[in-house]
Formats: C-alpha cells, sequence, structure tokens
C-alpha cells in the first residue's frame, strides 16, 4: 500500500501478479515454515511455545526483548489462523505488491505489523501473535491510495471494499475477546502513515512536506506506545 508507485503502475487491467522478486510469498514462507516448526515443537496453540517462537509477550518485551515486536507477524495461534491470514496475505498482497514494488510493499508490510505490536503492547496485557496487524496496515494503504488518486475508478472500488472490511473487522473483533482489535488498529494505523511517508508521489513541495510530517507522527506514536507498554508491564514485574 505504498502511494510512492508511478502513475503507469496503477493500471486497473493489468495482472496483479508481481513480474519478478515476491516478497508476498517470502512472508508466506516464513509463516509457513514457522507454523510448521511450531506444531513440531509443542503446537501452536502451546502458550510455552507461543512464546518461545516469539509471540508478543509484555513481560519479556519489557526486559529488551524489542524482537518480539516484528516476530509475532509471522506466528500464528491454530491452523484456522494461518489458513486465513494465509489466503488474505496471497490474495491482498500480490495486488498491493504489483501497486507498490517489492521493496515499498515489504516496508509497508513491516511498518505496519511493528505499529500493532506497539499499540498491543501498550494496551493488551495478552499473549498475541498474527500477521493479521500487517494486513490491516494493507487495508488502510488501500485506503489512502483511494484518497491520493481520485479519479482512478478501479482504486477507489478497491479503497472503498477495504473501507468496509476493516469496519467489519473492528465491529465483530469487540464481539470477541481472542481478537487483539488494539494489534489491529495499530497495524492500521500504521499502514496508513507508512503509505504516506514512504510511498506519496514526489510531485511538489508541499507533498514532501506532508510525508516528513507523517513520518514524524508515526514515531511519536511508536515511542508512546513503546513508553505506555514499558511502563506498564514494567509495574507489573514489581
Amino acid at each position: 500500500m505504498k502511494g510512492r508507485v508511478m502513475m503507469r503502475s496503477y493500471n486497473t487491467r493489468k495482472s496483479y501478479l508481481p513480474d519478478k522478486f515476491s516478497v508476498t510469498h517470502l512472508f508466506l514462507a516464513i509463516q509457513i515454515v514457522i507454523f510448521l516448526l511450531m506444531t513440531l515443537n509443542g503446537g501452536s496453540t502451546n502458550v510455552l511455545t507461543l512464546i518461545l517462537f516469539g509471540a508478543k509477550f509484555n513481560p519479556a518485551i519489557a526486559q529488551g526483548e524489542w524482537w518480539r515486536l516484528i516476530a509475532p507477524m509471522f506466528i500464528h495461534i491454530g491452523f484456522t489462523h494461518i489458513l486465513v491470514n494465509s489466503i488474505t496475505l496471497y490474495y491482498l498482497g500480490t495486488q498491493m505488491e504489483s501497486l507498490y514494488g517489492s521493496l515499498h510493499f515489504a516496508l509497508i508490510y513491516l511498518l505496519s505489523g511493528l505499529m500493532g505490536n506497539l499499540m498491543s503492547f501498550a494496551f493488551n496485557d495478552s499473549i498475541s501473535a498474527g500477521a493479521s496487524t500487517s494486513l490491516f496496515g494493507l487495508f488502510a494503504a488501500a485506503i489512502v491510495l483511494g484518497r491520493q488518486f481520485p479519479y482512478n475508478l478501479g482504486i477507489q472500488q478497491m479503497a472503498r471494499s477495504f473501507t468496509m472490511l476493516i469496519f467489519l473487522n473492528f465491529f465483530f473483533g469487540f464481539f470477541s475477546a481472542a481478537v487483539d482489535n488494539f494489534g489491529h488498529l495499530g497495524g492500521a494505523l500504521g499502514g496508513a502513515l507508512a503509505a504516506v511517508f514512504i510511498a506519496m508521489p514526489r510531485t511538489s513541495k508541499s507533498q514532501n512536506g506532508q510525508r516528513l510530517l507523517f513520518l514524524i507522527i508515526y514515531f511519536v506514536n511508536a515511542i508512546f506506545f513503546a513508553y505506555t507498554g514499558f511502563m506498564r508491564a514494567g509495574f507489573a514485574l514489581y
């Protein structure tokens, strides 16, 4: 969902399959391999296995294991969880990677997941994991695309579809204790911000200034969530 792509990349008749190295397939392979390894080492629903493989575990993050803010986006809890997220990643990822290019797609995906895990660290004490933090970031990035290219009917249709999907997921998520709503919200926030400061076309000085502003906003939010999570988890440890 990066906004830096050139206009020719937004041809809605173009195949959504990347014509070179696919980061989407790489991310899929990573999470599938990790799921298989977890299955062979106690099971993906086993709490100890989840912690061992890097699920978001607030006390460990507060003690310096910051890599747990990245690892959870490649870890899944149960077969249904990885199946749904893998299907979503394949179809959404190939489409968005084709629009944005592999590098910018990867950055938005990872920055979305990072922000989602930071917000979850700040406000959710439960162990959590899943690619949905990053997927919500991709949904939000598609909405940003709709704002950046208001006259492209294909992009407008995609943006409207993902807007409805985000609202439906948030709505039903609030009725399930098993859903990490803060992770999803943080992922959407991170994806929307990253889509602007990474990918907005550089056509004017005002847009460059906007990109810098959104970059600053991203870092301010990330620092705030990290500080809040550290303080809450730190107090819980003592």
